[in-house]
């Protein structure tokens, strides 16, 4: 009976921030009469919250190996500025401007993971640094003005739509066939990772509870897809945050250094016993945390239609709260990319719902910060429940 009652606990616990995200939706659902989950508003949270997931998914890294960047918003500005430049000043192609926004993010998170991983500088000081460093060179590259319009190609990155490639009336078909083959990706995934576990005599969920876990998330998939289709079809943005998911994903479960950085963030003596090459290890982390926030700052300055000196302002909270909600532990060694995605949603939903509400903005800070609180001592009460049980 303990054994079962275990088990039931800890598939709860893997699910309980899915349970969490459908409930606040359905809540806010009623709260705004039904304006929540129109196919406007719908499609409105995906343009709107794009960059913020983006950067989620590079701070995951960022927490698990136990460390924080508290530089992400500044350099979502520094690049967007910089693709402001190429864009309206020189006139390069929209190609040319992603590729350098994307250059300066990687040259940056290299810049601070030299710092941290092999000079010793706790990331928290070094990225800190970084927040003002950064802020002040875009202020110096747009000469603390506003840059814009963007060209119409480059607006497209995040503001465009593929509509009408398999046809439908009314209802993009396109949309709909890209939400089944999500669902059944995630059913075939989760079936081989069954079966993989069962190879090995390790736990697994009931074949009643994965069943309902299928058809909560095919409901919930496709309800999601038919809003988009029936409005303006699929966003290429949602395309490509739907390749880095899958991609950080699988680099996170099945890759020498996704198993690194949990090891790291574990326990780094023991990493680092166990042979795994610390200081490359997180130096590669930051990398990617630059890389991903390029990604980002070119998404976000396709969406304002240019650069501003002050954008991206707590940008680096927000990725911060999306994973810290999603799951990921404080001391490092813990969470998971679809986690942080659902935390980002959680907040997300959160935010859009209490401006529908028409929440003023300060009490919008208010909420977040409590929820980001109750999120971290949930995490920690739970961690000692579990080693007082052991």
């Amino acid at each position: 009976m303990t054994k079962v009652r275990d088990f039931l606990s800890g598939s709860l616990r893997q699910s309980g921030i899915f349970i969490a995200l459908i409930a606040i939706v359905l809540l806010f659902q009623i709260w705004t009469g039904g304006m929540l989950l129109s196919a406007g508003n719908v499609t409105n949270i995906v343009l709107q919250y794009s960059y913020i997931l983006i950067l989620a998914i590079g701070m995951l890294f960022v927490i698990v190996v136990g460390h924080i960047d508290l530089s992400v918003g500044s350099v979502v500005a520094l690049v967007g500025a910089v693709a402001a430049t190429l864009v309206v000043k020189q006139g390069q192609p929209w190609w040319v401007a992603v590729i350098a926004g994307i250059a300066v993010g990687i040259a940056i998170g290299a810049w601070h993971g030299f710092w941290v991983a092999y000079v010793g500088i706790p990331g928290f000081i070094v990225t800190l640094s970084g927040m003002l460093l950064f802020r002040g060179a875009t202020y110096m590259v747009l000469n603390s003005i506003s840059l814009s319009p963007m060209s119409a190609e480059y607006q497209q990155i995040a503001t465009g739509f593929l509509n009408g490639l398999f046809g439908g009336q009314g209802i993009d078909v396109f949309t709909l066939v890209i939400g089944a083959l999500a669902v059944a990706g995630f059913i075939v995934a989760t079936i081989r990772t069954r079966r993989q576990r069962q190879r090995y005599d390790q736990p697994v969920d009931s074949l009643v509870f994965m069943i309902v876990k299928f058809v909560a998330v095919a409901v919930v998939v496709m309800f999601f897809a038919y809003q988009l289709a029936t409005n303006r079809g699929m966003p290429i943005v949602l395309i490509i945050m739907a390749v880095l998911i899958m991609v950080y994903s699988y680099i996170s479960k099945n890759s020498i250094y996704g198993r690194h950085v949990y090891a790291i963030g574990g326990n780094i003596h023991a990493a680092r016993l166990s042979g795994v090459h610390v200081p490359r290890t997180i130096f590669k982390v930051y990398v990617n945390m630059g890389l991903l926030t390029g990604i980002a700052g070119v998404v976000y300055s396709s969406r304002s239609n240019g650069a501003q000196p002050g954008a991206g302002n707590m940008f680096e909270l927000d990725a911060i709260a999306a994973c810290f909600i999603g799951g990921a532990a404080v001391t490092g060694g813990v969470g998971t990319v679809v986690g942080a995605i659902i935390g980002g949603m959680i907040m997300a939903v959160m935010t859009n719902g209490m401006q529908l509400l028409g929440v003023e903005s300060p009490t919008q800070q208010v909420v977040k910060g409590l929820v980001l609180l109750l999120a971290v001592a949930f995490d920690l009460v739970n961690k000692r429940r579990m080693a007082a049980r052991k």
